[in-house]
């Protein structure tokens, strides 16, 4: 998610060589064996590595984005997740620590979790998911961040929509149209989440997409709490809902049947869902424009430099604005 501080130079990763993520893990500690093997991820720069230890993962964290103290929050966040025997993946402690430095970056050590891509379709998946992220979320309950973010409508939504309307990838043609839906969208997510202001904020992993979640034989991995922070429940099962109204009405009701197993929930939080699913399409926008010069960025969103992505990205905002006004869940309700 973007971060004030988190404005980056053009290549912020540009001396992140092979031989340097090698040597980074060596002067933690560990015994590298030369298996090197990069992974997916934009925002920082992620290795599999091979090591007299096992297979591990190597997160180099984006310079300025996360203060050292909110990166430790992080970390004894998942700590906490993973002694409750939660399955997650914690970061190694190394030296007595677990962020660790070499040269101009910080990173952190992780164990290679086995598992594949979710089906939440299968039997009884959703019931799975939802109990895990009850418990996950009971552990989030018990104590606040105290330097984490919070998901709320000034840092996902109106610095979000400041950062695209004076992006250079937006068309001098569509910023009048973006600023006035986006402004639009914007006042409906606010009106929700005025409504819900009572709803007490708990510890999330906020950004529980189907990208961060693993599935082996006892059902979800949770990993990469990079964007935990203080927010609704619901900010943890929205991204599991999608679909026509009565697609999304049964997986609420096989989610919701694993997660009361575990936790309760304050159902006028359902009044989020929506909203926040707007807050996520405003922001991730934001986000790829606010790392533009990152060359990542283009090789991954081409399209984002083209007008008829932007087009119909205001087509889509517009329909949010319908979603929230009309929640597809009270509608197959």
């Amino acid at each position: 998610m973007i971060n004030k501080t988190g404005a980056d130079g053009p290549q912020p990763f540009a001396g992140l060589a092979p031989e340097v993520v090698l040597e980074a893990a060596a002067a933690a500690g560990l015994d590298p064996d030369g298996r090197l093997f990069a992974l997916n991820s934009y925002e920082n720069r992620v290795y599999q590595i091979g090591a007299e230890q096992g297979l591990l993962v190597l997160k180099f964290y984006r310079p300025g984005r996360w203060s050292d103290a909110q990166i430790d929050e992080e970390h004894a966040f998942t700590h906490e997740l993973a002694a409750a025997e939660l399955p997650v993946a914690a970061p190694l402690v190394l030296g007595g620590q677990t962020l660790c430095r070499y040269r101009e970056f910080r990173f952190a050590a992780f164990p290679w979790m086995r598992g594949h891509a979710p089906e939440l379709d299968a039997p009884e998946a959703r019931q799975i998911l939802g109990r895990a992220l009850a418990r996950l979320h009971q552990i989030g309950a018990t104590r606040p961040f105290s330097v984490r973010p919070q998901i709320d409508v000034e840092r996902l939504g109106w610095q979000a929509r400041a950062q695209v309307r004076d992006s250079v990838l937006l068309a001098d043609a569509l910023r009048e149209r973006y600023a006035a839906v986006s402004g639009a969208l914007l006042e409906r997510v606010s009106e929700a989440f005025a409504a819900t202001a009572d709803v007490h904020p708990i510890r999330v992993h906020g950004d529980c997409h189907l990208g961060n979640l693993l599935w082996n034989e006892h059902g979800p991995v949770f990993v990469d709490l990079d964007d935990c922070a203080m927010g609704a429940r619901m900010q943890d099962l929205w991204m599991m809902i999608s679909g026509s109204p009565a697609e999304q009405q049964r997986q609420w009701a096989d989610l919701l049947e694993g997660y009361q197993q575990f936790a309760a929930l304050d159902f006028r939080e359902m009044q989020l869902i929506e909203p926040l699913r707007g807050l996520r399409m405003l922001h991730h926008a934001a986000w790829v424009s606010h790392r533009w010069r990152d060359p990542a960025f283009p090789r991954a969103f081409p399209w984002f430099g083209e007008a008829r992505y932007w087009e119909g990205y205001l087509r889509d905002l517009a329909e949010q604005i319908e979603a929230i006004d009309d929640p597809p869940l009270s509608r197959a309700g």
